[in-house]
C-alpha cells in the first residue's frame, strides 16, 4: 500500500529509489506543482510528503511508441478507452498510436483529424499518432505533418489489412523527401517480401511459422532503408527488431563513412520474455511479425539493449477479438497475429532481464528507464514534457516493485480483449501506482476514472481532442 496525505498545492512524493534518468538515482523527494516536476530536493529536505512510498521505485512514465490502438474503425479490436486504461495500469503515461488498423488508416489529414475526434473524452493517458507512408500518398505527407502526426510508419511486407499497403524502394524513393523534409521519423517494419518463405495453408506448427519469416527477412530491409537514409538522410527507426541479423544490419549500417540518416532500432517485451523453444504448437496467442525467435535470440536481443546496438523497448500492442486469433483451432496461417500487452510490458521486460541476470539493481531500472521512457520520448520529439524525472518535465510517474511477483490474470487486465500470450504467467515486477501530470490516476491496481489525457500534436502540445479543430 502507499501512503498517500490528503492533497495539497503541491504534491511531495518521497522515495528512497527515485529513478530521474539513465544516470540519476538516488533518494529524493519529487516536488510537483500544476502537473510539472517543480524540484527535485534531498530525502530529509524538511517538506509536507503528500505520497510516501519508502522502498518502492519511482520510475519516469512510460512512453510507448508502437501500439494499435484500431479506432475508429475497428474498435471492437481495441479502442482508445480500453487501451489508454490498460496503459496506465502498466505504468505507461504516454502511447503513439500506428496509422493501421483503424479505418480510414491514417495516411492523410484528414484521416488524422478523424482519429482525433475518436479520441475525444476517450484518454486516460496521452496519446500521439503517426501517419502513415503508403504507395501513393507522399503528396498527403506534409499536411499530415502539419495536422500533428509525430513522424511516418511503413511496412516493407505485406501488412494484412487492404487499407494500408506495403511500400518498395520505388515508393520510399518519392516519399522520403517529403518526410526528412518535415524533420519527423521514418518508422518502418523491417522484413523483405522477397526473403518470406510459404507457409503451408493449414498448421499448428509453430516452427512453420517461425520458418516463414527468416532472420535474413529482417537484416535484407534493413540493408535496403539503410541505403536509402545514406542518400536522403532523415531519422529512420526499426521497429521491433527479433533478430541477431537486423541487430548486425544495423550495426553495419551505422558504421559505414557515409552514413547519413540516424538509424535506431526497438525490441519488444515478447521477444525478451518468451523463447520459440517453449511455444506449444496450436498456441496462436504467440504470432507475431517478426516471430518470436529461439532463446539464443532473446538473450543476444538483451545484450544488445545494454551495449546501445538497440535503443529502446515498445509493447507493439496489437490485439484482435478472439475469433481472429483462431485459437481453438490454432491454426497459425489462419491466425491474425500480434501481442496484446500494454498491461504487461514493464514486468515482462524486467522479469527477462532479471532472469537472464542483465538487471538485478537500480543501475538495471535506470536503463530500462532509458529504453522505456526516455529513448521513445526523444524519438516522438515529446522529450521537453516527457521521459525523465526532472525539473520542468510532465510529472508523470509510476511507483514500481521491481522484486513483487504476480500471476497475469487476463480477466482482470483492462483491454479489450483477454487474449495474451501472458495470460497465467508470473511476472517479476509490479506497478504500485500511476501519476498523470501530478494528478494519481492509479493505485493498488485501481484505475481512477477521471479522463485527463491529452492528444501530444508534434513538437508536445497537449490538446483537448475535443477542441483541437474548433
Amino acid at each position: 500500500m502507499i501512503d498517500v496525505a490528503p492533497s495539497s498545492t503541491d504534491r511531495v512524493l518521497r522515495s528512497r529509489r527515485v529513478i530521474q534518468t539513465a544516470a540519476l538515482q538516488g533518494p529524493a523527494c519529487v516536488v510537483v506543482r500544476d502537473g510539472r516536476i517543480a524540484a527535485i530536493e534531498p530525502w530529509d529536505a524538511p517538506l509536507a510528503v503528500t505520497d510516501e512510498l519508502g522502498e518502492l521505485a519511482l520510475l519516469p512514465g512510460l512512453v510507448d511508441t508502437h501500439v494499435h490502438v484500431n479506432e475508429p474503425g475497428r474498435t471492437d479490436w481495441e479502442g482508445f478507452r480500453s487501451a489508454t486504461r490498460a496503459a496506465l495500469a502498466g505504468g505507461i503515461t504516454t502511447i503513439v498510436d500506428m496509422p493501421l488498423n483503424s479505418v480510414p488508416a491514417t495516411t492523410s489529414a484528414v484521416a488524422l483529424r478523424a482519429k482525433v475526434r475518436a479520441m475525444a473524452g476517450q484518454l486516460h493517458c496521452d496519446v500521439g499518432l503517426w501517419g502513415g507512408v503508403v504507395p501513393g500518398n507522399a503528396e498527403d505527407l506534409p499536411a499530415l505533418a502539419e495536422a500533428g502526426a509525430l513522424g511516418f510508419k511503413c511496412f516493407l511486407a505485406p501488412t494484412g489489412v487492404d487499407e494500408f499497403a506495403h511500400v518498395t524502394e520505388a515508393d520510399l524513393r518519392v516519399a522520403m523527401p517529403a518526410v526528412v523534409a518535415a524533420g519527423l521519423p521514418l518508422l518502418v517494419h523491417a522484413e523483405d517480401p522477397e526473403r518470406l518463405r510459404s507457409l503451408p495453408a493449414s498448421t499448428r506448427r509453430y516452427a512453420d511459422w517461425l520458418a516463414s519469416r527468416p532472420p535474413e527477412a529482417e537484416a535484407s530491409a534493413i540493408r535496403l532503408v539503410a541505403r536509402l537514409g545514406r542518400e536522403f538522410g532523415g531519422r529512420i527507426h526499426i521497429v521491433h527488431v527479433a533478430s541477431t541479423a537486423a541487430v548486425d544490419a544495423l550495426d553495419e549500417a551505422r558504421r559505414r563513412p557515409d552514413a547519413l540518416a540516424l538509424l535506431t532500432g526497438e525490441t519488444c517485451p515478447h521477444y525478451l520474455a518468451f523463447a520459440a523453444e517453449d511455444i506449444a504448437d496450436g498456441a496462436t496467442a504467440f504470432k507475431c511479425a517478426p516471430p518470436i525467435r529461439g532463446r539464443a535470440e532473446a538473450r543476444s536481443l538483451a545484450r544488445a539493449l545494454f551495449s546501445g546496438r538497440l535503443q529502446l523497448i515498445a509493447s507493439d500492442h496489437s490485439p484482435a477479438p478472439p475469433a481472429l486469433r483462431d485459437l481453438e483451432r490454432g491454426d497459425f496461417a489462419r491466425a491474425w497475429g500480434g501481442i496484446a500487452s500494454l498491461e504487461c510490458s514493464l514486468g515482462a521486460s524486467w522479469s527477462a532481464l532479471v532472469r537472464g541476470g542483465l538487471a538485478i539493481d537500480d543501475a538495471g531500472l535506470g536503463s530500462l528507464a532509458a529504453w522505456m521512457s526516455a529513448w521513445p520520448a526523444e524519438l516522438a520529439r515529446l522529450e521537453i514534457s516527457k521521459g525523465a524525472i526532472l525539473v520542468g518535465r510532465d510529472a508523470d510517474l509510476v511507483a514500481f516493485d521491481p522484486d513483487e511477483e504476480w500471476i497475469v490474470d487476463p480477466a482482470k487486465l483492462h483491454q479489450r480483449h483477454p487474449v495474451t500470450p501472458y495470460a497465467g504467467g508470473t511476472l517479476r515486477g509490479r506497478v504500485h501506482a500511476t501519476w498523470l501530470r501530478g494528478a494519481l490516476v492509479v493505485r493498488d491496481g485501481n484505475v481512477m476514472d477521471e479522463l485527463r489525457g491529452r492528444w501530444l500534436r508534434s513538437g508536445g502540445e497537449a490538446v483537448d481532442p475535443a477542441r483541437a479543430f474548433a
